[in-house]
Parts: C-alpha cells; structure tokens; sequence
C-alpha cells in the first residue's frame, strides 16, 4: 500500500492528570497539540500549499454515567485548541470538518477562532460523519470489546489481525481506505482563495488517529501512544501524496 520513511521521533511529554479510582477525571497538561502546530509549520514552510490535518479532539472529560461520545472538552481542553490554533502560521487560511459529537466540533470551531484573532483567515466548520465512529456497525459490542481489550492500541491490532467479528467493525483495510478517500477528497476539493496557502482540519477521535497511523505504517498500533490534538498530515509532494506523523514518520498513500 505504502512506502515508508522513518524519521527520528521526538521525545515524549507526559500529561499532568487527575485520577480519581483509577480512572481520568482531568488533565492539565500543555504540551498538547505543539508537536501537530510544528509538524504544520514544518510542512508549509517547505513549500507545501495545500494539506489535510487529521487530528484528535482536544483535552475532554471522562465521565462514565452518559454515552462516551457525549463527554464535552474540559475548559482546559477549550484553552489547548486556542493555543494550538494561535500556533499555526499566520499566513495559512483554515477550513474545519470534524466528527459529530460537540468535543470535536468545538474543537475546530475554537482552533479557526484563535487563528483568526491573531489575523489568520478562517472559514466555517461542519459535521463530517466519516470523521467519527462511521466504521462501528454495532456500537455497543464495539465498547465492551474496547473494555476487555488491554488498551485502545491492543483493540486495534486485533481489528487489523481479523479478530474482531465483521458484524462489529467494518474490516480495518475497507475502514482505511473509505477514510483516506474522503480526506483526499478534502485536499482536491476548490481552494478557499486562489492566491493563499490552505489547510483542512478534520478533528476525529483517538481510535480514528490511531488506526490510521497504524494502517498506513507510520507506527505500530504497541508503540507511539494517542494524546490529545495529535495529527497526521496529508498534502502532496511532486505529485504523490504523502502522509506525515507528528513523531516524524512519513509514508507515501495510495488509494485503492
């Protein structure tokens, strides 16, 4: 499918939480999003005109008693994506998709609001319904099979190994490859301005980001963990498309 380039990885940061009975009832951390903001700067500055950014939600809450897809950003999480869109060149318009839920919505929403504050152009954000859990036929077996797996990543290495009933998940190839075509799709799409350098932002979720990274060889689903506003960088370089990680992978895409 790809062909891969490995870059030295940058060092990790680890978040500053709160944990309350074993489970995250908030975190501080501010790191998040930077390693994103400089892949972004990097990129553009090398010539690129036009990329598509996958990325994770922003910092949000974990509470158990409701749906996990209805848990909002945490107001820290809201001060991370107004960090993070502050980050971003100024000279760069922005346009946002992301996956349903209100988390990842605001997150868009508030990333163009703070680029626009600092004199960046911004433009609307939608719901993309191929930006959330699209690949999850049944919900609920998707959740318990989540619980009992080791860890997220584990979870994912079981859905590309074929161990997790196709009435479940759509099949991890099929999943990738529906993705990938919609955020191509992102990338040919009519440019905002003809004579200014774009990015799309496409806020998902951490399984999302993760299975991606995976599937396409950037890194394994047991190495490099998911933290928040993570992102993969899609954009083309002399005409081939290319996917770049925030820890320094790159690989070239294919659509198939």
């Amino acid at each position: 499918m790809c062909g891969v380039r490995i870059c030295a990885a940058q060092p990790l940061q680890w978040p500053a939480i709160e944990v309350n009975k074993g489970h995250v009832v908030s975190d501080t951390g501010t790191h998040y999003g930077r390693a994103t903001a400089t892949l972004i700067d990097e990129t553009f500055a090398a010539g690129v005109e036009r990329a598509v950014l996958l990325q994770r939600h922003s910092a949000r809450t974990f509470d158990r008693s409701i749906h996990d897809l209805l848990n909002p950003l945490t107001d820290h999480g809201r001060a991370l994506c107004r960090q993070f869109g502050e980050l971003l060149p100024r000279d760069i318009a922005l346009r946002g998709y992301a996956s349903p839920p209100e988390r990842c919505m605001e997150t868009a929403q508030l990333t163009i609001e703070a680029h626009v504050a600092r004199g960046g152009m911004g433009h609307r954000v939608r719901a993309v319904e191929a930006l959330g859990v699209f690949y999850a036929l049944d919900q609920q077996r998707m959740w318990k099979g989540l619980s009992a797996a080791d860890s997220l990543a584990h979870y994912i290495g079981q859905w590309y190994a074929g161990e997790v009933g196709a009435d479940v998940l759509i099949p991890a190839p099929q999943a990738l490859q529906l993705l990938l075509g919609v955020l191509v799709a992102r990338l040919d799409a009519p440019a905002l301005h003809t004579d200014t350098r774009q990015l799309d932002l496409c806020v998902s979720h951490d399984f999302t980001v993760l299975a991606v990274r995976h599937g396409l060889g950037l890194e394994a689903w047991d190495g490099l963990g998911i933290e928040f506003l993570d992102g993969l960088l899609l954009f083309r370089r002399a005409g081939e498309l290319v996917m770049r990680s925030q820890h320094g992978a790159e690989v070239q895409v294919r659509i198939e």
